[in-house]
C-alpha cells in the first residue's frame, strides 16, 4: 500500500513505517520506571529510533516540560500538580528516584536529529508550545496533538498550516464513522494530517481496513498507539497503517526489521 503524501517533511522524508519509541520506551526492561525521562530517550535513539513521543505541560513560570501526567506523584519522588510548581521545583524530582524531568527544550537540544510527537496535555501549554516552535524555527521536528478540540484548534491557528497535526478525537471519529475519506475530509476542514488512533477499544476495532482506506484516500497518515504485542504489530502492519508507538521499542524495533521495514 503507498503512503500518502502528506506535504510535511516530518511524515514524507521517511521511506518505511514511522516507529515511535512513547514515552521513550517506558516498558523496554531496561529502563521501566524511567518513562519521559533522558535516560529512556537516549536508549530509543541508541536502538536507532528517530521518532519519539512525548507529553507536554507547561510549569507555573512558563516552562514547558517533557512530561505526562498532571501532577510529579506517579513516576517521581516528588509531589504536586505541574502547572503550580516553577521549573526549579521541578528540578528537584526525580523519574524512578533518579532521573530529572526534562524540559522540552533539554530534549531538542540533546537530540538534535530526533522528531517529536507531542501531545498537549494542557491547555495552558499551547501558546508556549507555538512561541517555542517560533523561536527555534523547529516545524519540520514535531507532529503535535491533542485530545482537546480546543487546544488542537488553538495550536494551528497560533501556528498558521506550519507544524503536522494530528486528529483530535471529533475528527478521528469522522474517519472512523463515515462512508468516504472526502466525506471525513470535507467535514475536519483539512485540519489533521495524521489520524492516530488505538487498535481498540475494548472488544471494538478502531483501526480498521475501512479506516486506513478513508484516510489513504484523504491524504492522511494513519499511525497506531500504544502497540506491545509482535502479534499486533504484525496484524496493523498488514492494514498498511503508516505509523506505530510502543513502549518496548526492543519489540517492535525486531518485528520491523524482521519485515525488512526498520530504517537504519
Amino acid at each position: 500500500m503507498k503512503r500518502p503524501r502528506t506535504g510535511y517533511a516530518y511524515l514524507d522524508e521517511p521511506r518505511g513505517v514511522l516507529a515511535f519509541a512513547h514515552r521513550g520506551g517506558a516498558f523496554h526492561p531496561e529502563i521501566e520506571g524511567l518513562e519521559n525521562s533522558l535516560a529512556a530517550f537516549r536508549h530509543a535513539v541508541d536502538l536507532g529510533y528517530r521518532y519519539l513521543e512525548t507529553d507536554v505541560h507547561v510549569t507555573r513560570d512558563g516552562v514547558l516540560m517533557a512530561f505526562h501526567d498532571r501532577v510529579l506523584d506517579r513516576v517521581t519522588d516528588g509531589t504536586g500538580e505541574v502547572a503550580r510548581l516553577s521549573r526549579d521545583e521541578i528540578r528537584e524530582a526525580r523519574i524512578g528516584g533518579r532521573e530529572n524531568v526534562p524540559t522540552l527544550g533539554e530534549l531538542f537540544d540533546t537530540f538534535p536529529g530526533v522528531r517529536f510527537n507531542i501531545d498537549i496535555k494542557a491547555p495552558g501549554a499551547v501558546r508556549p508550545l507555538a512561541d517555542f516552535l517560533a523561536a527555534r524555527e523547529a516545524w519540520d521536528r514535531v507532529l503535535v496533538g491533542s485530545f482537546r478540540p480546543r487546544s488542537l484548534e488553538e495550536f494551528r491557528s497560533l501556528t498558521d498550516g506550519r507544524v503536522a497535526t494530528g486528529a483530535h478525537p471529533r475528527e478521528a471519529a469522522a474517519y472512523a464513522g463515515l462512508p468516504s475519506g472526502r466525506l471525513a475530509a470535507a467535514l475536519t476542514r483539512g485540519g489533521p494530517v495524521a489520524v492516530q488512533v488505538p487498535y481498540r477499544r475494548g472488544r471494538v476495532a478502531i483501526t480498521t481496513a475501512g479506516l486506513v482506506r478513508r484516510a489513504h484516500a484523504a491524504g492522511l497518515h494513519v499511525h497506531v498507539w500504544t502497540i506491545d504485542d509482535p502479534a499486533e504489530m504484525h496484524e496493523l502492519l498488514d492494514l498498511g497503517v503508516d505509523g506505530l508507538m510502543t513502549d518496548r521499542t526492543d519489540i517492535l524495533r525486531d518485528v520491523l526489521v524482521e519485515r525488512g521495514q526498520w530504517e537504519d
